[in-house]
């Protein structure tokens, strides 16, 4: 007698992942159930005799035959799988004898499986099919759900994710149907690793969601560490490289302790493929090598191939080659005998770039002539969009710009329909990151056309493709700043956000406490993981109030402006608008008034990078009034544009390196031999900004808001340590201090270390304070000091009566977690008791202001996360978001002392002498550069205006 178990095996797919031009093969795991007949204690039949004897036994050897093929096919080796295919024919063969259809489903299904494996897809499907038809017959509705899900995996293999859908969708319903938690799950990963096999990581990490709390409520842990795997993968295409590993390792660990060993290897190929585009190369290297290791001993042919492509693009990368194509040409053979498409294609791809490195165009682009109609066969728009690049780099440099201009065509519209898919604000910008290069090549070949055909245009159309590249994220944001998307979506949205901001803001007491005490650094990466974690359900979240909101929906995509709406829309007689696209060959500079267009081809991205590392490294040490790094620089990127300078307005749009650079602070270009330093903004009022278009659209988005009723508050000399005096009981009185004391010395700058509590106080905020508030009349105006300058005034609906709202106080950069960067307000309460006090990115993104201006009088308050194609992702966008159309912020760690002093004229200026904020900021610059104390451009240069200058 017999009895009936679930037997779970795993089928496993591949991904792509692009670094630089080439692709990288990663391992994607599908679950592939199947049920199989478990064999009670019998003694060993002789199968050949029982079928030759015709004995009435014919049950027993079939069993026998099928329970030998079952332990061959564990043992999971290439030869041990053909071995089990005799078996099981043989099982087959005597179950139909006896009429036994059930056991003749699951032969059929295990057979199924093994072709799988052997990458013999068509009769993989031929097994599946009668498995299907019998499982229907008998009315075996699990046993219909699992060979549903094993079809539609074989499709996905086969580059067919339509028809592959369509079996998971009908395998979802009846699992539904069933309550089948476990089947459910399974379906909901598989249908996910459809969707980001086709290009849509957005969908795929949906599903990938849902299926992960399912696994983890039933203990199933390779399924979580699967699920997991997943994760790590759309996380690493959309250039999220530290979740994605942080995501692998987790599912490493689980494969780890359940010792299986075909996962463990996958895992260890995705860890490496991280490390690669990290651009730790021997570290990836390392990972690979254990990965093909694994693979081989195993027998897994598909892993093996994926795992040969990528150690050959890690010599391509080291610049060898020959070993890269050999490496290259032995996964060819193994991903055309599993009848792979998509592993086939990025092969291809990369013999190609071999060539291309060679210089052997034509061979290039043969293989990669060969690779795109696969790709576009299996629906992988990535795959298709980066051979099209690599198709118009060849035809750049063969000087074919039009074929090249056809090409790079398609491939932008593919970026630009990909990003749409991305709810999520962080990942569609972090997708449009590594997409860049694209809008790059898409540059250079319209400003290269444009040298050969001036008066076509072109340089307008590069224009408009570097408006395209960047800000795109913040345009969407600004968009949406006027309405209300949380409006007609679920109130258990809603009321989930609330909870995690509570958790999020309850984490950072903890945190406080933690930093005030003793403690370890465990305790502090414990914290940080679980910080990490609520971040990531915190964006997840939002990305589905948004997915939900009837109001997001009706949104329009905002649509960067063309050369006549800037023109038309940003620019007036007083204005000269100075965009810089920095590239690999050859960077660009327009500089555009409202009525005409001048561009200039400027040296490579490398060498104005050097430029920029040397001038940082000079502006902020504050005994240099005057260095040669300040007229490189301004040779190298504004000596071109000199004789259109005059003494226009400049507003400003960086690229990479530059948006590091106080532009003020450069010396005047093409001055006469031994001509004095003549800062540059001694004749220009100058902006920056994050694009030209978000000008226009914080103009129409300022507009439609009401005036704020009141002039100013201030937010100042808040309290940062339970040893302050003002906590002893003391009458806090402020003495004023020289530049000579020892307190408070030039060194003393309004920085903070992020993992260090014990923040100074600053004396000078204090005395900035009183003297701006002193300008306005009380009933006008709010000081908010000790421990009122508190995060609970800073998020007070109080702030939107202000027109202007002012910040003097410690900055933090978190580079690694943008989010969490932000200003520190008081950290204790009257009583003593800790309370959280900073006011982090996201805090900012929530308040409603209906300011005119935010000034943020702390360090690096300019900096945050560089975003490629975004740009510096930090305070300043979240405070236009929130609000203010134009912000002032700093670029590097500034003196308390001497920005008191700028503070205190800049606001005299604009309430005084009644000039609007950026003139009064190169007003009051101007005025500290002649004070014999600050001449030195550490000390004025530091702010910036950002945003509307009008």
């Amino acid at each position: 007698m017999s009895k009936w178990k679930t037997y779970n095996s795993t089928k496993w797919q591949f991904l792509l992942f692009v670094v630089g031009r080439t692709i990288i093969v990663l391992s994607s795991i599908g679950l592939f159930s199947e049920s199989s007949v478990a064999i009670t204690e019998q003694h060993p039949i002789n199968i050949a005799q029982l079928i030759q004897t015709n004995l009435p036994d014919a049950s027993a050897a079939a069993e026998e035959a099928y329970k030998k093929g079952k332990q061959l096919y564990e043992q999971g080796t290439a030869e041990s799988l053909l071995q089990a295919i005799e078996f099981f024919e043989k099982a087959l063969s005597l179950y139909r004898q006896v009429g036994d259809r059930s056991s003749q489903a699951f032969t059929h299904g295990h057979l199924g499986k093994i072709y799988s494996d052997l990458g013999q897809q068509r009769k993989a499907l031929e097994n599946l099919n009668q498995a299907l038809l019998l499982r229907r017959q008998l009315g075996d509705k699990k046993g219909e759900t699992i060979t549903l899900n094993n079809i539609a995996n074989v499709y996905s293999d086969l580059g067919e994710p339509q028809k592959a859908l369509e079996y998971f969708q009908q395998a979802l319903l009846l699992k539904r149907q069933m309550g089948d938690k476990a089947g459910e799950a399974i379906t909901l990963n598989n249908i996910g690793n459809v969707y980001l096999n086709s290009g849509e990581p957005q969908k795929a990490l949906d599903y990938f969601h849902q299926s992960l709390p399912l696994r983890q409520q039933l203990g199933d842990k390779p399924g979580e560490a699967r699920t997991l795997n997943n994760i790590g993968f759309v996380y690493l295409n959309l250039g999220e490289k530290q979740k994605a590993l942080d995501y692998f390792r987790q599912c490493l660990l689980l494969y780890q302790q359940i010792e299986d060993k075909l996962a463990e290897s996958r895992t260890l190929n995705n860890i490496g493929t991280v490390y690669l585009d990290s651009g730790e190369k021997q570290k990836a290297l390392d990972y690979f090598q254990r990965s093909l290791a694994l693979k081989r001993q195993i027998g897994d042919k598909i892993g093996e191939a994926n795992t040969l492509n990528n150690i050959g693009f890690v010599y391509l990368n080291l610049g060898e080659k020959q070993k890269a194509l050999d490496y290259f040409q032995q996964s060819l053979p193994l991903f055309q005998s599993v009848e792979n498409k998509l592993g086939l294609a990025a092969n291809l791809n990369n013999i190609g770039l071999v060539y291309l490195n060679s210089r052997e165009q034509q061979k290039a682009l043969d293989y990669f002539q060969k690779s795109l109609p696969l790709y576009q066969q299996v629906g992988n728009r990535e795959g298709e969009a980066q051979t099209l690049y690599n198709i118009a780099s060849v035809q750049r440099d063969r000087g074919n710009l039009n074929a090249a201009l056809t090409q790079i065509k398609i491939v932008i519209n593919i970026v630009e329909d990909q990003r749409t898919k991305i709810r999520s604000q962080e990942l569609r910008t972090s997708y449009f990151a590594t997409v860049q290069d694209y809008y790059q090549l898409y540059i250079d070949l319209l400003m290269q056309l444009h040298k050969q055909q001036p008066s076509q245009g072109y340089d307008a159309l590069a224009l408009q493709t570097s408006e395209r590249a960047r800000a795109r994220s913040l345009l969407e944001l600004l968009n949406e700043a006027n309405t209300d998307i949380r409006q007609g979506i679920e109130p258990k949205l809603i009321s989930q956000e609330r909870n995690l901001q509570q958790q999020l803001d309850t984490l950072e007491k903890r945190r406080i406490q933690l930093l005030s005490g003793n403690h370890t650094a465990a305790q502090l990466q414990a914290l940080e993981t679980e910080t990490e974690e609520l971040l990531e359900q915190y964006q997840q979240l939002k990305a589905q109030i948004r997915a939900t909101s009837p109001h997001y929906a009706a949104l329009t995509q905002p649509q960067p402006l063309s050369l006549a709406e800037i023109q038309q829309q940003v620019l007036d007689e007083d204005t000269l608008l100075l965009e810089y696209s920095l590239g690999e060959k050859r960077s660009y500079l327009w500089a555009v008034t409202n009525k005409n267009i001048t561009s200039y081809e400027l040296p490579k991205r490398a060498d104005i990078e050097a430029a920029v590392k040397k001038f940082r490294q000079e502006i902020t040490t504050p005994y240099l009034s005057h260095s040669p790094s300040m007229d490189a620089l301004s040779q190298l990127i504004l000596s071109p544009v000199a004789q259109q300078l005059k003494k226009k307005r400049l507003a400003i749009v960086s690229d990479g390196a530059l948006q590091y650079v106080p532009f003020t602070a450069l010396n005047t270009p093409n001055l006469p031999e031994n001509s004095n330093y003549q800062p540059l903004l001694l004749n220009h009022e100058i902006i920056t900004l994050p694009s030209a278009s978000t000008v226009a659209i914080l103009r129409r988005e300022h507009k439609e808001r009401k005036s704020a009723l009141k002039t100013l508050v201030v937010l100042a000399d808040p309290v940062f340590s339970s040893k302050d005096e003002r906590l002893q009981g003391k009458i806090p009185v402020f003495r004023p201090l020289v530049a000579q004391s020892n307190l408070d010395s030039v060194n003393l700058t309004r920085a903070a270390k992020d993992s260090d509590i014990n923040f100074e106080r600053l004396r000078f905020t204090r005395q900035e304070a009183e003297q701006i508030l002193a300008l306005v009349p009380a009933s006008q105006s709010k000081q908010a000091v000790d421990f009122t300058a508190s995060r609970t005034t800073a998020t007070s609906d109080e702030l939107s009566q202000y027109r202007m709202v002012h910040f003097a106080t410690h900055g933090i950069l978190n580079s690694k977690h943008p989010e969490l960067s932000g200003i520190v307000l008081s950290l204790f309460d009257e009583l003593g008791r800790p309370q959280n006090g900073f006011l982090r990115l996201h805090d900012v993104f929530n308040l409603n202001l209906q300011a005119e201006l935010v000034v943020l009088s702390a360090c690096k308050t300019g900096l945050g996360e560089e975003v490629k194609g975004e740009g510096l992702v930090g305070l300043t966008r979240a405070f236009m978001y929130a609000g203010s159309p134009r912000v002032v912020v700093s670029l590097w760690s500034v003196d308390d002392q001497a920005t008191s002093e700028l503070m205190k004229t800049f606001y005299e200026k604009m309430l005084k002498t009644g000039l609007k904020p950026a003139a009064a900021l190169r007003a009051a610059q101007i005025e500290i550069w002649r004070t014999q104390n600050y001449t030195a451009p550490y000390y004025w240069a530091a702010f910036t205006l950002q945003g509307e200058w009008k």
